[in-house]
């Protein structure tokens, strides 16, 4: 008979034992799901475990399977790969494996599962839960367990995440990794294009993708590439001739550098590999262009992952930690994925087989059903980049009856993003026989100098001048903050005068705000009775109506890579706290999403505002944390503040006040990144998604051809929002928007999607709830208007909208003396 090992006592009612683990290729937030996983399950009452080196330390048992505690995945957010390790596993495949993984999961009293990878490490782990009962019934006939041992695991739980920087599972938009690798391809593009424009060269570059083109088309989408190679939709019969066509036309318009991507299991209608090398050739000999070819390899899975990945990791981490404590035995297992906007759960045995569809629709050349196979988003960029790459395809032209002189003008402070939209729409524009118009600095640009000589700010934009945007920051036509209103009758008369057929309005809420003015003085002016479409561009995500707004995800990025750069600074101090101030206006989005991101402490946004018992209960914290540090760890710590959290406790004064009441236990610094947060390279999400929602606002404008200025008026939908909702994309009357879902005071959505988001900062921070609870009778400090339902918790404002009367400075240093003494532990809820 075999020897049984002791496992550990049950766990009390409705708590489990959930070990997580990573599986198949790594990609970077693999780590920070661990992370997220762990802390929720500590923070749920659970225990936590991590399988180490994947299906392979679940076979081996040991020391491969450990518990985790809080401080063991302190600073993983930021790590690329996998900090738990991953390994192929021949043993796993086979059931003497599994029965072995089995027992090990039963002497260490695991009953969840979470796992990381790709498709293939979930098609593992279902069929290991499937055998489950099977294996507890041989286990004990085999004499290595009792029956009272597999009593308490006769179902196990299995939750998957998708781990994979090819974005290659079907049900949803991204795999966590993926953007961090676009990420690294559009840089390396991106340098590739200086030298590539310097020469006049041509490029072949080389992208990861063996079954899925999504790193390829979102390259191409983000990079402005001249051809595109994806498995999924080969290039025609004469590929050769149509892809050298397309490039001597750019050249012939002026353009002096080719950029062409390929995927690494790129091939032509019959299966036939497409090699670099073979695009390499044809672009020498018969274009003659001087050309190279650049494979990324695996610079591409490493880095630390973007800002969306560690959200994104983050998110469905904890999701998946819920699911696990929600399932019955009767709950199939799933996966976690995310649409447009939205976390969701999809069966895990249906998203598998609907990607091996994809791959089998391949192999027997049908590729309208592969094309069908990967989520809606992947067809749309397929068709975007199809229509912005042609220049003169005679059969998408539009009759001369419908086509249109369409205004394009950037209203707002700049954000990464409105370049390429505007790139998107111009093309656009040119492909269907559209005329684009770019109105230069907004509306004050176009009111006093439309008529200079000899050029005004009313230009049409050729091909050209457009084509070299995709990848630039801030605004090529010029951005500003003023309003039509400011001199409507000038505005009117440029309108007519330049006979603009319709207006594309990128920008943030100043954008919303001039689209809204336009809308209502139809009335007494006929020029703006056209088609008007809003795209939110700003770095705030304020704008109502969208859960996105074009800017934000290249603010995020900037953000945390300034906030890793402070925390390397704060951790190699030991003990120091940075207070860092964000931008985001009176929307505490950014500060909200970047403390997901990197961890942070706790965020201070405008919603919820700053009152002293929020930061009593954050110092006596503080102390606690770094009271446990006996100086093995390093225990440096970041607190974003939102930049209009508080009149009163800006930033600086807030880390003086830690500083002081540390009483020499740690230090505090603060920090304020600025505009860096504005500027530099808009980021691949930001680029992809401007390219898409530009060419569908086209589309929608282009949808009011033929009408008269009177039907346009009448069309509650002839000025709307293009935004994501959910998981939708869709238009919203801007009448609707104005009248029902914003809040004018404050510059912002009533209802914000994201708000129950900073409990989970909370959660995975360890701070507690008492942090945010006002103190008896203390003032209420929150920014909350009245007719905003404030979050559990929050302040109440007080009759009159305003603020109350706040403490003076010395009230409040008095206020915050504490004792020396630590509180209790805040990391169990």
């Amino acid at each position: 008979m075999a020897q049984i090992t002791l496992r550990p006592p049950e766990m009390p009612g409705g708590r489990k034992r959930i070990a997580v683990m990573t599986s198949g290729g790594d990609s970077p937030g693999m780590s920070g799901t661990v992370r997220a996983v762990v802390r929720q399950s500590i923070a749920s009452g659970c225990t936590s475990y991590a399988v180490f080196e994947g299906y392979q330390g679940l076979v081996d048992g040991g020391e491969m399977i450990r518990e985790m505690k809080w401080e063991d995945v302190r600073g993983w957010l930021s790590e690329g790969g996998t900090l738990i390790g991953t390994a192929r596993c021949k043993a796993f495949m086979e059931r003497p494996g599994r029965l072995k993984a089995a027992n090990n999961m039963i002497v260490k009293g695991i009953n969840a599962l979470v796992i990381c990878g790709g498709d293939g490490s979930l098609t593992g782990a279902d069929k290991f839960r499937n055998e489950w009962p099977s294996l507890m019934e041989e286990l004990v006939s085999k004499g290595m367990r009792t029956e009272d041992d597999v009593k308490p695991y006769k179902h196990l739980n299995i939750v998957g995440l998708v781990g994979s920087i090819d974005n290659d599972l079907s049900s949803t938009d991204a795999t966590i990794g993926c953007y961090s690798s676009l990420q690294r391809i559009c840089q390396s593009i991106d340098f590739i294009d200086a030298t590539a424009f310097s020469h006049q060269r041509a490029f072949v570059i080389e992208v990861m993708g063996r079954h899925c083109g999504w790193l390829a088309l979102m390259a191409g989408v983000s990079c402005g590439a001249d051809f595109v190679f994806i498995p999924e939709n080969p290039p025609t019969e004469n590929w050769e001739e149509e892809m050298c066509n397309i490039i001597k036309r750019h050249r012939a318009m002026g353009k002096r550098k080719t950029i062409v991507i390929v995927a690494e299991g790129a091939h032509d209608r019959n299966l036939n590999h497409i090699h670099p090398k073979m695009v390499e050739e044809l672009l020498s000999t018969r274009i003659g262009l001087d050309t190279r070819i650049t494979t990324l390899g695996h610079v591409q899975r490493g880095g630390p992952p973007c800002a969306y990945d560690r959200m994104l990791a983050t998110l469905q981490g904890v999701e998946a930690v819920k699911a696990v404590l929600e399932a019955t035995p009767e709950t199939v297992s799933p996966v976690i994925c995310i649409v447009e906007n939205k976390i969701v759960r999809r069966e895990l045995v249906k998203a598998v087989q609907l990607t091996q569809e994809v791959a089998k629709a391949i192999e027997r050349k049908d590729f309208e059903a592969a094309m069908k196979g990967r989520d809606a988003e992947f067809e749309e960029y397929w068709q975007a980049f199809n229509i912005t790459t042609a220049t003169d395809k005679s059969d998408m032209l539009l009759p001369p009856e419908q086509r249109m002189r369409i205004g394009i003008i950037h209203v707002g402070a700049p954000a990464g993003g409105m370049n390429a939209a505007t790139r998107a729409a111009v093309a656009y524009c040119l492909t269907k026989g559209h005329t684009p118009v770019a109105l230069h600095n907004g509306f004050p640009g176009l009111c006093r100098h439309h008529g200079d000589l000899p050029l005004g700010s009313v230009r049409d934009i050729k091909w050209l001048d457009a084509e070299q945007w995709a990848s630039r920051g801030g605004s090529e036509i010029g951005t500003n903050r003023g309003l039509p209103s400011e001199d409507f009758k000038t505005t009117a008369f440029c309108f007519g005068k330049y006979q603009i057929d319709a207006l594309f309005v990128v920008g943030g809420f100043e954008a919303f705000t001039a689209v809204s003015e336009l809308r209502r003085a139809r009335e007494q002016y006929d020029a703006f009775k056209i088609p008007m479409v809003v795209l939110p561009a700003t770095v705030s995500n304020n704008v109502p109506g969208t859960e996105f707004s074009i800017g934000s995800d290249t603010c995020l990025n900037a953000l945390i890579e300034y906030c890793d750069a402070i925390r390397q600074s704060a951790s190699a101090s030991r003990r120091r706290v940075f207070v860092v101030e964000t931008q985001g206006g009176a929307s505490g989005y950014i500060a909200t999403i970047a403390g997901l991101s990197i961890g942070a402490l706790a965020v201070y946004t405008p919603e919820e505002g700053i009152h002293l018992n929020m930061l009593v209960e954050d110092i006596k914290f503080l102390k606690e944390q770094f009271a446990k540090d006996k100086g093995h760890a390093r225990s440096g710590k970041i607190i974003l503040r939102n930049e209009k959290a508080s009149k009163v406790y800006t930033t600086e004064f807030i880390a003086n006040i830690i500083k002081e009441e540390s009483e020499g236990r740690f230090d505090a610094r603060f920090a304020v990144p600025g505009h860096v947060q504005q500027g530099g390279t808009p980021s691949p999400m930001d680029r992809v998604r401007a390219v898409r929602f530009g060419v569908k606002s086209l589309q929608y404008l282009e949808s009011f051809a033929g009408k008269s200025r009177q039907e346009v008026a009448d069309d509650p939908m002839s000025a709307a929002l293009i935004g994501i909702r959910g998981a939708r994309v869709k238009f919203t009357s801007m009448e609707k928007i104005e009248r029902v879902e914003t809040d004018w005071k404050d510059r912002r959505p009533k209802d914000e999607f994201w708000m129950n988001l900073v409990d989970i900062v909370d959660t995975l921070s360890g701070r507690p709830k008492t942090c945010r609870t006002p103190a008896p009778g203390s003032p209420a400090m929150s920014g909350v208007p009245q007719d905003h339902t404030p979050m559990p918790g929050s302040p109440a404002m007080d009759g009159t909208g305003t603020h109350t009367p706040l403490p003076t400075q010395r009230d409040t240093l008095e206020t915050l003396r504490l004792p020396p003494t630590s509180v209790p532990n805040g990391l169990m809820r």
